[in-house]
């Protein structure tokens, strides 16, 4: 299958449904579960979509993201060596990832299986394929959901910039390179008038650049995420806000949901609620190992600089993009308990970063011209998120733990669990997100 056929599949159709119409729950209102409501309003399923809070609010992942729509992001966060850093990880409060001190007991399981996930190059090569099929096309899939929901301004096709200080840095990053250009990413190297042509505004330090024309960005992600459940509301779906407590097999082959407004019953449940989707796992007899790989944001409201595609300066992996709020400077990982309390520090991080990226920013990234944000990504230890069955009840899919990439990977995620769920052979294998894999 081609990319523009895969582009159509996900998030097109005229196709009529061939198949029994089900009541389908889906438990989360972020990306993910929009994007599974969607496909499968597509299939002809009654579908409900059950969210606590605000869709796209500020409590959820979907709203805080970097924004991109990367096919680049098919290299996974374990790779070869990692063991090596992780004591200077535990060390280094400025870093681009920390692990707090008082939580290492209760990660120390997941971080084992983490470390392995990367520890050879076919490892981290069969993760790249894995996300590579879920990513390929993304752009093209989130600018037709985009101009279905209205809002095709929201998905901006400017492409993507890393920025690094030589070809000697891009270079050392030779293995991420190969698993993207394995993966179909097609790119530009640029110096000189070429690279400040892009990024006028970068600092001189950064004198090498990879550009990925087939890149895009959102322009406002939460105001994208509730465009999405609008229309899935628009084409038949019940929005439902309510909060869900437990979920457990029931008669007939149906799936009991305990709601605080009462008991619910399905013939079929998606749960895409992101880290809060362990609780809910574990009410139905499954242990899913996500950790909150916890994600920081800064908004400069108001930057003094010109940013016409998004940049990543590589030093500190940060996604600086243009969007309708102003400059966002996202990314950081802080590996710690879910609830525990957020580290402003890493925000400030990400602050001083932009102001040394972007020497024109100086005073106008002031307190008064800047939000923070900090939100959870539920993260998998092999890097790859959860679709699939339930091992103790077939009528349960998982659509979780997607980490980096659930903004750009959520169309082809729902289409492959719509395509479980109502029967059909997947165009993606299933195999490598298939939930009993740990």
């Amino acid at each position: 299958m081609t990319g523009s056929e895969t582009a159509g599949h996900v998030a097109g159709s005229g196709d009529k449904p061939a198949h029994p119409s089900l009541r389908v729950a889906v438990v989360g209102a972020g990306i993910v579960g929009s994007c599974c409501a969607l496909a499968l309003l597509r299939d002809g399923h009654q579908v409900t979509l059950i969210e606590a809070e605000l869709a796209g609010g500020e409590q959820a992942a979907s709203f805080g993201n970097g924004a991109w729509f990367s096919p680049g992001s098919v290299v996974p966060m374990s790779m070869p060596g990692l063991w090596r850093k992780i004591p200077g990880y535990l060390m280094d409060r400025t870093g681009p990832l920390t692990i707090r001190w008082s939580s290492l007991p209760g990660l120390l399981p997941w971080l084992i299986r983490f470390v392995a996930a990367g520890a050879t190059v076919s490892r981290v090569e069969a993760t790249a394929r894995a996300l590579g099929a879920l990513l390929l096309g993304a752009p093209q899939h989130h600018q037709q959901l985009a101009a279905q929901a209205g809002v095709p301004e929201l998905v901006v096709s400017a492409g993507l910039l890393y920025a690094y200080f030589d070809r000697e840095a891009f270079l050392a990053e030779k293995l991420a390179w190969r698993l993207r250009r394995d993966n179909q990413v097609v790119w530009q190297e640029l110096e000189g008038e070429a690279l400040r042509a892009l990024a006028p505004d970068l600092d001189p330090r950064y004198r090498f650049g990879v550009f990925v024309p087939s890149g895009a960005h959102c322009a406002d992600p939460g105001a994208y995420v509730q465009a999405l459940v609008a229309l899935a509301g628009a084409q038949g779906a019940q929005c439902l806000k309510a909060r869900v407590q437990a979920v457990r097999p029931a008669e007939a082959g149906t799936v009991a949901l305990k709601l605080d407004q009462g008991e619910r019953f399905f013939d079929r449940v998606v749960i895409a609620a992101g880290v809060r989707s362990v609780a809910l796992a574990r009410s139905l007899g499954d242990s899913l190992p996500l950790a909150s790989e916890r994600g920081y944001h800064v908004v400069i409201t108001e930057p003094s600089v010109i940013l016409p595609v998004p940049v990543m300066p590589t030093d500190g992996k940060m996604a600086n993009t243009p969007t309708r709020s102003g400059l966002r400077v996202a990314g950081q990982v802080e590996l710690a308990a879910i609830d525990a309390p957020p580290d402003w520090r890493r925000a400030e991080i990400l602050l001083e970063h932009a102001r040394l990226a972007y020497p024109a920013l100086g005073s106008t990234a002031n307190a008064q011209g800047v939000s923070r944000w900090m939100g959870h990504r539920p993260s998998t230890p092999d890097g790859l998120p959860v679709l699939g069955a339930s091992s103790r009840c077939a009528q349960v899919v998982y659509a979780v733990g997607h980490g980096h990439v659930g903004l750009a990977a959520a169309p082809a995620s729902a289409q492959l669990v719509a395509d479980l769920i109502t029967g059909r052979k997947p165009a993606i294998d299933p195999m490598p997100y298939r939930a009993d894999r740990f």
